[in-house]
């Protein structure tokens, strides 16, 4: 069997553009060749099966009071249970979590990857090599954001509030027996909205991944 790898994450996972210039198809999401997801099962080869779990809006922990279904916590038991065995689960998550609707710190955003992580980790769904996960915290919003068109709703305090997670998250891998990396320091966000990949940066998540899954599974 293949070794299965899900990716639980966001709109930064399901490969949502905001730019549809930087989109070969001019859309809203990057395609089957340039989503970070796909280009990583090319470059992995055929022992690896990367399955695609981004939603647009997914945060870790949090209700939305606006939209269903958005928070993780309460979607990762039937997730990783129907990919059964897993063999590695990377999330990318908490550039949602920022928004001003759910008032929580850095600080608790931490606690509710904390919180996933553990809930993670109970699920019945492990390879042989038992739980094993992949912390990569995203790159932090641009302070331009909030002169954007999505400033409106994301509310004020986002960017200060990302550019303080990576230190919590690396904590938190630390404490839980993670592996970890920081987004930032390989790929960037738009120039539109300040909060999405580029295609570019597609590419670059891709071939970090591609080097550094090995050696974890």
């Amino acid at each position: 069997m293949k070794k299965h790898i899900v990716c639980f994450g966001d709109s930064n996972t399901h490969g949502y553009c905001a730019d549809p210039a930087d989109c070969a198809d001019h859309g809203n999401r990057f395609n089957e060749e340039e989503r970070w997801t796909c280009l990583l099962q090319k470059m992995l080869g055929e022992e690896y099966l990367v399955i695609e779990e981004g939603l647009s809006g997914r945060t870790t922990v949090f209700q939305d009071p606006l939209y269903e279904g958005l928070a993780g916590i309460d979607v990762i038991a039937p997730i990783l249970m129907s990919h059964e065995p897993v063999d590695l689960l990377i999330i990318m998550l908490g550039t949602n979590d920022t928004k001003d609707r759910f008032c929580a710190s850095a600080g608790c955003i931490g606690l509710g990857l904390a919180r996933l992580i553990a809930k993670a980790k109970e699920i019945p769904c492990w390879g042989s090599r038992g739980p094993n996960i992949l912390v990569i915290c995203p790159p932090p919003i641009g302070a331009e954001m909030v002169q954007s068109p999505v400033s409106s709703t994301m509310g004020a305090g986002c960017p200060e509030k990302s550019h303080a997670l990576e230190a919590e998250y690396r904590l938190v891998a630390e404490s839980l027996g993670c592996a970890y990396l920081n987004a930032a320091e390989f790929a960037v966000f738009n120039r539109v909205d300040h909060m999405h990949l580029t295609r570019a940066a597609h590419q670059t998540v891709a071939q970090k991944l591609s080097g550094q899954i090995p050696a974890l599974l």
